[in-house]
């Protein structure tokens, strides 16, 4: 029966994790460039990549109001066309602040208003899925976080690889973006607690329920392979790159990159397969 049900949602598993792939890389490449000394030629492909991201997450999102009648969880149609919109903002706004990173010229004009278009894809993906208020709020948190961590750790790995090909770079702009994801990655933690405890989502169990149960198998991998392991080798990246041991931070992060993307399709198949929010 979970297995049958994730199947069902593939689609839709399959936007939330692009979509906030998508959003958080754009947020890093804007937070890596007025909050840090990276160079333009990383910032300006890691804004190329989320524009890569942005259209995949707009194609997959083409198809689910066709496929919203298989969902179990509440759903609001009324916002497929104003999200569609926020992918096609993404891209356009992703590929020009990355031609503006290497000009130097309007990084703010298209910072802002990538900004506000990732802001509007997680806003109408929360209302679209989210269900009555409570869960909207809920579901836009998870979004933000989500987007914050995925798309962190894909930065913060590029950026390391970075270090591989330029050896002569400062070691500040690595350590602050493995310190914002491990900071991320608490957070989420954190959510993940506090989720559970409060029964969060459409058939959530209050008390720790979900952690027994047809879904308990997938909730404890969210747990220690999505979430407690990377914070581990999160902060494991930081001591590493403080040390200038670039090799080892960049071969964490990697390692990071495919325990958070598993986690974040564990979280987005629990909340699509079985109205869980983890």
């Amino acid at each position: 029966m979970p297995a049958e049900r994730i199947i069902d949602n593939l689609e839709f598993i399959n936007w939330m994790v692009i979509a906030a792939l998508a959003t958080g890389t754009f947020a890093a490449v804007v937070a890596g460039r007025f909050l840090t000394a990276a160079t333009r030629g990383y910032l300006a492909f890691t804004a190329f990549s989320a524009a890569v991201f942005a259209f995949i997450a707009g194609v997959a999102d083409v198809g689910l109001p066709a496929l919203a009648s298989r969902l179990t969880i509440p759903f609001d149609p009324s916002w497929d066309l104003l999200r569609g919109f926020g992918h096609r903002m993404l891209l356009v706004a992703a590929v020009l602040f990355g031609i503006a990173i290497l000009r130097r010229r309007g990084e703010r004009l298209f910072a802002g208003f990538g900004l506000g278009a990732a802001a509007l894809i997680l806003v109408t993906g929360a209302l679209s899925y989210g269900g009555a208020a409570v869960g909207i709020v809920t579901l836009f948190l998870e979004l933000v976080v989500a987007a914050a961590v995925f798309g962190g750790v894909w930065s913060a790995m590029v950026l390391g690889h970075w270090y591989l090909v330029t050896p002569r770079l400062p070691e500040a702009p690595l350590v602050r973006f493995a310190r914002w994801l491990t900071l991320a990655v608490a957070v989420q933690l954190a959510l993940f607690v506090a989720w559970l405890g409060l029964g969060a989502g459409p058939d959530g169990v209050p008390g720790f329920g979900s952690m027994v149960g047809p879904w308990a198998l997938f909730v404890w991998l969210r747990l220690l392979v999505g979430l407690v392991f990377p914070l581990v080798v999160s902060w494991a990246a930081i001591q590493t790159a403080r040390t200038r041991s670039m090799e080892s931070a960049t071969g964490l992060l990697y390692i990071n990159v495919g325990t958070i993307a598993a986690g974040t399709i564990l979280a987005a198949a629990l909340y699509f397969g079985a109205g869980l929010l983890v």
